[in-house]
């Protein structure tokens, strides 16, 4: 499990303390950053301590992996209603991984809800057609370093 650790940056902004596991286990947007530089908003699943992005040769994220598997990935949230902000930068090298449906069942489950019926058909597409015929493949991310904050401020009347 990882938390965010309390801090005061150089502009004297504090980070108050967040469960990160809990955070990152939310249907929020995450950007990943290849060499390049290119920079994406993905869907993940995080898991086993490791962002999982669902990707394939419709994208050029996979082969820009291969050419330099260096990434960095944000994943943030700001609420200007309530003050919530709170971020999480990892950076790391991906890899390619073979596709399995479990894991993207439970991927897509918390974009979409869980049930498929209401899915938009290229999403049952992705699941369940032949990751050999459709390149499908997972880029997993562990992160080398992972920085949380909550740069959360109170919100006057």
């Amino acid at each position: 499990m990882f938390s965010g650790a309390g801090a005061v940056d150089d502009a004297g902004v504090t980070s108050h303390p967040f469960d990160v596991d809990s955070f990152l286990l939310r249907p929020l947007t995450a950007r990943i950053a290849t060499n390049g530089p290119t920079v994406r908003p993905v869907w993940f699943l995080w898991e086993d301590a490791a962002f999982w992005v669902l990707t394939g040769p419709w994208a050029r994220l996979a082969g820009q992996v291969r050419d330099d598997p260096r990434v960095a990935l944000v994943v943030d949230e700001c609420d200007v209603e309530t003050g919530l902000v709170r971020q999480v930068i990892a950076r790391g090298r991906a890899e390619l991984l073979p596709f399995d449906v479990a894991r993207g069942r439970r991927k897509l489950a918390r974009y979409l809800g869980p049930d498929e019926d209401r899915w938009d058909e290229r999403f049952v597409r992705y699941l369940y057609g032949d990751p050999a015929v459709r390149g499908t493949v997972w880029l997993r991310v562990r992160p080398a370093s992972l920085q949380a904050q909550d740069l959360s401020y109170a919100v006057g009347p």
